[in-house]
């Protein structure tokens, strides 16, 4: 028995500047666009454990040189707090490949992408934290608290609008774009 298409664009990705819903329709059973929105998943979140992991191995690194003795009480527990969400981190982004491997050949495609798409989403949270407070801790240790604040401030801001505003704004003109077609 042949699957049903999938036909309706308004459950895909659409390039927002001004193209009519038509231009991106694709010719995809529901279990295509599992498959393919779990590959998208799993590219992201490659893209997001490579730079974790570059940051777990520069944390993990700052323990074992002489300079680490140097640090005081507040900074070292700055330094174990950034060393926590490093690891969350790894651990929520691999989490999707885990469920998978246990849901493989279940039919759970749906659900694993839900979860992957979850656990991709707190695995973003978890690193904007980190990406802000490694920044703010070598500035601590290089300046000094006020700089260290001011870092925190200004990359929290950044990562503000770029991984939220700006995809938020993104959205929105997608939306409007697909109310005019």
């Amino acid at each position: 028995m042949a699957a049903s298409r999938d036909t309706d664009p308004d459950d895909d990705t659409h390039d927002g500047d001004n193209a009519a819903a038509s231009d991106d329709e694709r010719d995809e059973t529901p279990n295509e666009r599992y498959d393919r929105n779990w590959l998208e998943v799993l590219q992201e979140l490659r893209v997001l454990q490579t730079g974790t992991q570059i940051l777990t191995g520069f944390l993990l690194a700052v323990a074992f040189q002489p300079a680490f003795q140097d640090l005081d009480e507040g900074e070292r527990t700055f330094y174990l707090v950034l060393v926590v969400l490093a690891a969350l981190s790894t651990i929520v982004a691999l989490a999707p490949v885990s469920l998978h491997r246990a849901l493989f050949q279940q039919r759970a495609k749906r659900s694993v992408v839900a979860y992957g798409h979850a656990a991709l989403i707190t695995a973003l949270v978890t690193v904007s934290f980190l990406l802000v407070g490694v920044a703010a801790f070598i500035f601590d240790v290089v300046l000094g608290d006020a700089a260290s604040v001011v870092a925190a401030i200004v990359l929290g801001a950044v990562v503000i609008a770029l991984w939220v505003i700006a995809p938020i704004a993104i959205r929105a003109r997608v939306a409007v774009g697909r109310g005019r077609g």
